[in-house]
């Protein structure tokens, strides 16, 4: 029976270059993607250090598709997978080994709904105003003909800065 063991590997950090989503020739989706850890100490001095860690990350199948989708330079990502080592013959005939994760499952930070909500309103913001014409109203959804709807009162106020009568508040 053999032994049990561990190849574990757990990282929270953030991309360094867009995914690159590739098929294999038999149609297998692959996925690589770099991330980088940071950690910082306090030397004996009192001065703070800093290091960087890159990491090389693979993704097979539809988790590959799945970060090929989700994933972009910058975002902080959680992942877990499992370190391998491969080794093989460099264009100049060098023997070269490096190192991967091999990646089983991933959490995205942040809210790409927020993202997208962010850059809708920048959108919007550059839109030119809608002008109303000289002493014409623009018809809205509730009125018809340019008359406003029994629901609707008859003249809105704009000014912010008006007075409030006291007997007008109902609590």
């Amino acid at each position: 029976m053999a032994s049990r063991s561990l190849n574990r590997v757990i990282l929270i950090g953030n991309l360094t270059r867009d995914p690159e989503l590739k098929y294999t020739p038999t149609g297998t989706a692959v996925c690589s993607f770099g991330v980088a850890t940071n950690r910082s100490w306090k030397t004996a001095d009192g001065e703070t250090k800093e290091e960087t860690q890159y990491h090389r990350i693979v993704a097979w199948q539809k988790l590959a598709e799945l970060c090929g989708k989700l994933l972009t330079k910058g975002r902080k990502i959680y992942l877990e997978g499992r370190i391998v080592y491969r080794t093989f013959t460099g264009r100049d005939g060098q023997q070269r080994t490096i190192s991967e994760i091999v990646l089983d499952d991933f959490i995205v930070f942040g809210d790409g709904r927020k993202a997208a909500f962010e850059e809708e309103v920048s959108v919007e913001e550059t839109k030119p105003p809608v002008e109303e014409p000289a002493g014409q109203p623009i018809p809205s959804e509730k009125t018809q003909a340019g008359k406003p709807a029994k629901d609707e009162p008859k003249e809105k106020k704009q000014d912010k800065n008006e007075d409030v009568n006291p007997d007008d508040i109902p609590f």
